[in-house]
């Protein structure tokens, strides 16, 4: 592919594009360009129009007015296969692939090679490897089926496939949200030769520090109107935040009270599984917020996922309120008190097609009931506060959760298990994909329910979250937890450096040499 000419005009240009759904305004009059050669960060808070604008761009939906020019011709992309046959491509939040096949079917799906009229196996497996390859993850195997991969390898299948079809202008939504922080370095690598080949990229991220490490220009959208672009370096964090959502924002993170000794809620002695846990020993008091540090794939998962009777054949033991408890189950461990939110909110945490209502009350159906049947009075009031309680924004609780933004589908998961009051919440990584708004919402109610008495267990793969968010830090190396940070230890070199097993000493020798 050809250098960019930076004489030219924009690749991809839009004029006065408006979109409703049932009266509701999507996007209102926007005007928006992006050249080849650049990346073009698209910014704002979920529900400000950035899904209907590449949605639009992609094909997936149509405009209800204005115009779209791509290199220079007028277009209007009916179907997504329209818009990948002129070039544009895109990668959802939600992965498009078929679990059910393997990784090179999937990456070849729209248009596998053949030979003799049929599929070419071989060719097939090795297209897959190429383009593996070109992302740096060659131990993706190609006939894995997706479903036994985990989220960050279904991530690396999909934006291999994209790269398959050989994208003029690509469009990444939230792309990194689900990779480990080296895959997300190789990403980094492969969208700087693609904008060196002269691609235009469109980068869709909540991650502000993404979005200055990669974008060569920005625009932000509010509400469904485009606000304002500008180039790197133009705009701080702080004011951009402030276009995003409108008004100054507050202290990012709730304040820290002073907390004595609270008696444990939670206590585990000597917990093993498989070689994925290894004699983790760890209690959580009443009002505590508890963060799981350390790199991508430690256990810190597998940790949630034994406390909440997923996994089989975990050893040691595991006290709630003074009572020792084997949860054998989610549903036994929803008895004693325990909640969890799952990583992957699409096919973990919610029912797509089922209202949002049905979402919401799921948990809770034993203490909505009377006998064997419902009790709708006390379900409707439930469902009611706990929207009110998380600001959901909805039209109506009948619509299908999938009609819900993001950062909105994160808290129908939330509020469906706060409605069966639980004592233990376990958080698997709940900020990712959703915008700053939202997120401080999700800080606040945290710290809402620490003080109200829930211990809380919070991975997060943001250092920025776990020293902001939590009264104290432990780090997971290799299945064990290899320290504990809190006060002024709790700092970001601390959290590297014990995340990466070394003494913090040669991790602060690294920092200034």
């Amino acid at each position: 592919m050809p250098a960019a000419d930076p004489t030219q005009s924009a690749f991809l240009e839009l004029a006065g594009i408006s979109k409703r759904y049932a009266g509701v305004r999507a996007l209102e009059g926007v005007d928006f360009a992006c050249e080849r050669g650049k990346i073009h960060a698209v910014l704002g808070e979920n529900g400000a129009g950035k899904s209907t604008l590449i949605k639009i761009i992609a094909g997936v939906v149509q405009p209800d007015s204005g115009r779209m020019r791509l290199a220079g011709s007028e277009v209007s992309f009916a179907t997504p296969s329209a818009a990948n046959a002129a070039g544009v491509v895109c990668i959802f939040q939600e992965l498009s692939l078929m679990p059910d096949l393997s990784v090179a079917d999937n990456i070849s799906i729209a248009s596998p090679p053949r030979r003799f009229g049929l599929i070419d196996a071989k060719a097939q497996r090795r297209r897959a490897e190429e383009l593996l390859s070109e992302i740096g993850c060659e131990d993706v195997n190609p006939l894995r089926r997706v479903r036994d991969l985990p989220l960050s390898r279904r991530q690396v299948v999909e934006i291999a496939k994209a790269l398959g079809k050989r994208p003029q202008l690509l469009i990444l939504d939230e792309a990194t949200s689900a990779l480990t922080s080296a895959d997300v370095e190789k990403v980094y690598a492969m969208l700087a030769r693609l904008k060196a080949e002269g691609v235009a990229i469109l980068y869709i991220s909540h991650r502000m520090h993404e979005v200055e490490a990669l974008a060569d220009r920005a625009s932000v959208f509010r509400n469904g109107r485009h606000i304002e672009t500008f180039d790197k370096g133009r705009r701080s964090t702080a004011d951009i935040i402030q276009l995003m959502i409108g008004r100054d924002i507050a202290a990012q993170y709730p304040p820290k009270p002073a907390r004595n000794a609270a008696k444990p809620v939670l206590a585990l002695e000597n917990l093993c599984w498989e070689r994925q846990l290894d004699r983790i020993s760890l209690s959580i008091g009443a009002g505590e917020i508890v963060g799981l540090g350390g790199l991508d794939g430690q256990g810190q998962k597998s940790l949630l996922l034994a406390l909440f009777g997923v996994l089989r054949g975990v050893t040691g033991r595991l006290t709630v309120a003074d009572r020792e408890v084997r949860p054998g189950s989610p549903a036994a461990a929803k008895s004693v008190g325990i909640a969890l939110v799952p990583e992957d909110r699409k096919t973990e945490g919610l029912m797509l097609p089922m209202s949002i209502a049905d979402n919401l009350a799921i948990a809770s159906l034993d203490a909505l009931s009377t006998g064997p049947f419902i009790d709708t009075g006390k379900e409707r009031t439930a469902i009611q506060r706990a929207i009110a309680r998380l600001q959901i924004k909805l039209d109506a609780a009948s619509d299908a959760v999938s009609t819900l933004s993001g950062g909105n589908q994160q808290k129908v998961v939330l509020a469906k298990w706060l409605m069966t009051d639980p004592h233990i919440i376990l958080l698997n990584d709940p900020t990712r994909g959703i915008d700053v708004g939202t997120k401080q919402e999700l800080y606040r109610l945290m710290r809402e329910l620490a003080d109200q008495g829930a211990a809380i267990l919070f991975y997060s793969t943001d250092y920025d979250e776990l020293i902001g968010c939590c009264d104290r830090v432990v780090i997971m190396y290799d299945g064990r937890i290899v320290r504990e940070l809190e006060g002024d230890d709790l700092t970001e070199t601390n959290i590297v450096a014990s995340s990466l097993n070394v003494d913090t000493d040669t991790a602060a020798r690294a920092a200034h040499a």
